[in-house]
């Protein structure tokens, strides 16, 4: 299944802790969309978060985000897994 990091920008004053609980969200939907978020990471300092999911397509991590939390990725790139 094709893998996709999306990227979400100008989130004023996040924390960790609260992209681990869009991540939770993320989880209890990704089902209905064929997703399945594997990782997170976030720049505090850039206030820009990324999420690593396995998704049927490119269109599938970003209406899973609508629906569990609202924060739409202004970026989604397709990519390939090397060593």
């Amino acid at each position: 299944m094709p893998r996709y990091i999306d990227v979400h920008k100008n989130l004023k004053g996040v924390k960790l802790k609260d992209i681990a609980a869009a991540h939770e969200k993320d989880l209890r939907v990704q089902n209905k969309y064929g997703v399945k978020f594997l990782k997170y990471w976030l720049d505090e300092k850039a206030e820009t978060a990324f999420c690593l999911s396995e998704a049927p397509n490119r269109e599938a991590p970003s209406k899973a985000h609508k629906e569990s939390h609202g924060l739409l990725p202004q970026e989604t790139y397709e990519v390939l897994e090397g060593s």
